[in-house]
């Protein structure tokens, strides 16, 4: 069995993909991380930082 990786989305991009990318390894709809992104932005700005550092840490999706 071939193991998961975490990439960025190019299909579920909306900023980065970092959201699209979580939900595709998670198996989540990426509206749901995509909400929960919003209310830990709105809540302070860790939910900023972490999706900065996730967009800089996260690879890209290789073309297929």
């Amino acid at each position: 069995m071939a193991s998961k990786k975490l990439y960025r989305s190019y299909k579920n991009k909306m900023i980065c993909g970092v959201c699209g990318g979580i939900g595709e390894y998670l198996g989540v709809d990426p509206t749901v991380i995509r909400i929960l992104a919003v209310i830990l932005a709105c809540a302070g700005t860790a939910g900023i930082v972490a999706y900065i550092v996730g967009a800089i840490i996260i690879p890209p999706e290789p073309w297929s």
